[in-house]
């Protein structure tokens, strides 16, 4: 078989040769492209997305577990509006708007509040269990966000 093929190849020019050296180098690289480095690369980029999926999973299942951890739902010492409405007077946020939805929700409106106090008095609401539902906050003109936010708590 070897000695066939020595025989056809040098039956070819020395032109066909290079161009059969040259097709058959475009070839080997075809192969090495499609059926190695592809793959892998396909492999690599599938690992990251579920990596991803992983670490949002993670992070949704420790919060599960703070939430159990901190116990069931607290009796708050009035309703949730008036509670909520004092807060937000307390933590400086005097032009909150705040709609009850029912016993156990509220939709809160805050026109313009820093985030850095903002997010404290959310965090201080949360420990004393009443939880963000929803929450969308929009950047103003000047350093401030325009927020509405449901939330809900009370045993």
């Amino acid at each position: 078989m070897t000695a066939q093929f020595l025989d056809w190849w040098r039956a070819r020019s020395r032109r066909e040769q290079r161009l059969l050296l040259v097709m058959f180098a475009l070839l080997a690289v075809t192969i090495l492209w499609l059926g190695i480095y592809r793959p892998l690369q396909d492999a690599l980029s599938n690992a990251r997305a579920r990596h991803q999926q992983a670490v949002v999973r993670l992070g949704e299942v420790r919060g599960g577990a703070a939430a159990l951890r901190r116990g069931p739902a607290v009796a708050l010492p009035g309703p949730l509006a008036s509670v909520v409405t004092q807060a937000a007077n307390d933590a400086g946020f005097a032009n909150a708007i705040v709609s009850p939805q029912g016993d156990r929700r509220v939709t809160v409106s805050i026109p313009s509040a820093r985030p850095a106090p903002f997010f404290a008095w959310i965090a201080s609401l949360e420990a004393r269990g009443i939880v963000v539902e929803q929450l969308a906050a929009r950047a103003n003109s000047d350093p401030t966000l325009a927020v509405d936010a449901t939330l809900t708590g009370g045993a």
